[in-house]
């Protein structure tokens, strides 16, 4: 009986977890299995131009093509590869920057905590899309700016959640025992802070693939990240601008690949909160 309690307690993935999921995958697998099992070419131009998506069989590119005659199935594919894997890359950075900067504001304290907080209260000042604009602004235009653009923009909400959890954390008793018992604040911060923060910093980690995505796409179609011929699906969108009327698939197809993206990772994001702290899901 007792057993049976302490499963019926454990926090569950949820439906809307799994619909998050089965979205991200059904980007992903394609992004990932689809170069190796089909013969697709995204950068190939074709006679046959602006071409309406066709049922399977019929012969031709299964979603059409663009103005140069190139396969867009293809262009999606490839730009699930290049869009998801920026967000994991700029996610990586974030999380890893941000984390390790909450750490030591929150366990050290003092002027340190102060001039971290400060710094990253200036970076939130701006709107993330805004500032992503100026840093690529003066950088210059191109996708390793925009990608080092968000990546700035993202350090920030991993930075005030870890040091929110570091602080509670080091009121506890367990840290005050370590503390008493000699150990140094690098080694609480390792071996007692930072283990309880990886399942925060996992479910914010989740939800930062979205908005990564959303800016990446965003900058994309202002002319600021990627730059042609690279399939990006915010690039896309911004090819697809003169034919909004007369091919209006252009726009549809990379805009609903943002829709899922972005859909699928929060509802994944939030199955992960819930599921790693139970406690939030009482607040929303």
């Amino acid at each position: 009986m007792a057993a049976s309690l302490y499963r019926r307690n454990l926090p569950t993935f949820g439906v809307t977890g799994w619909l998050g999921l089965a979205c991200v995958l059904a980007l992903a697998l394609p992004g990932c299995l689809g170069p190796l099992l089909l013969p697709l070419d995204p950068y190939g131009l074709g006679a046959e131009r602006l071409a309406a998506p066709r049922l399977a069989g019929a012969g031709g590119p299964l979603l059409g093509t663009d103005d140069l005659g190139r396969d867009l199935l293809a262009r999606l594919v490839y730009g699930a590869r290049s869009s998801l894997g920026i967000g994991i890359a700029v996610v990586a950075v974030a999380a890893l920057a941000g984390t390790a900067l909450g750490l030591f504001a929150g366990v050290y304290g003092g002027r340190l905590d102060a001039l971290i907080m400060r710094l990253m209260d200036a970076v939130m000042t701006l709107p993330s899309i805004l500032l992503a604009i100026v840093i690529v602004a003066a950088l210059g235009p191109g996708l390793p700016n925009a990608m080092l653009a968000v990546t700035v923009v993202a350090v920030p909400r991993f930075t005030r959640l870890v040091r929110a959890v570091a602080a509670l954390e080091m009121r506890k008793q367990y840290v005050q025992a370590a503390r008493a018992a000699g150990a140094s604040r690098f080694r609480i911060l390792w071996s007692e802070v930072l283990p309880n923060c990886t399942g925060p910093v996992i479910a914010q980690a989740a939800l930062g693939f979205s908005d990564a995505i959303l800016e990446i796409a965003a900058l994309g179609f202002l002319g600021l990240g990627a730059t042609p011929p690279l399939a990006e699906w915010g690039a896309m969108l911004a090819d697809a601008r003169p034919f909004i009327e007369s091919a209006p698939y252009m726009m549809v197809l990379p805009g609903v690949c943002i829709l899922l993206a972005v859909l699928g990772f929060n509802l994944l994001g939030d199955a992960l909160q819930d599921m790693l702290d139970p406690g939030t899901k009482v607040l929303r």
